[in-house]
């Protein structure tokens, strides 16, 4: 792996892979975005990521699944929860399975940038400063 913070972002809404991708480029991550959480799974299969962003309700596959494979094969890839669906006991379920964060929508891509700051810090990275849009 490059120098850089590898993200792999899922979200089955492209419009979240399309605004989360710039501002975590520029904060220094090389990001990956995914639709079908399949194909990331595939892609966790060929390469480890830094930090895996996952929405937890898709169909088919949900975050939670994603979650349970990246810390099988990867333990030590930070792995964040994003959903719509706010609520605790998932939240504590995704944190009990070994999740690194847990991230409500609606939320800034200035959050998202900081809660993937921490995950990097805690793996001993840094991702560079930004200004926030």
């Amino acid at each position: 792996m490059s120098g850089k913070i590898t993200v792999l972002l899922l979200d089955d809404e492209a419009i979240v892979g399309r605004r989360l991708k710039p501002a975590l480029e520029k904060i220094g991550c090389t990001v990956e975005v995914f639709e079908d959480p399949r194909r990331a799974l595939a892609r966790l299969a060929e390469q480890t990521f830094h930090i895996v962003v996952t929405d937890i309700r898709m169909d088919d596959i949900d975050g939670l699944q994603v979650l349970e494979q990246v810390k099988k094969t990867s333990p030590a890839t930070r792995v964040i929860m994003i959903t719509g669906y706010a609520m605790m006991a998932l939240a504590r379920e995704a944190m009990e399975l070994g999740a690194f964060d847990f991230i409500a929508k609606p939320f800034t891509p200035d959050d998202l940038r900081a809660v993937v700051a921490r995950a990097a810090e805690s793996l001993g990275l840094a991702v560079t400063s930004s200004t926030s849009e």
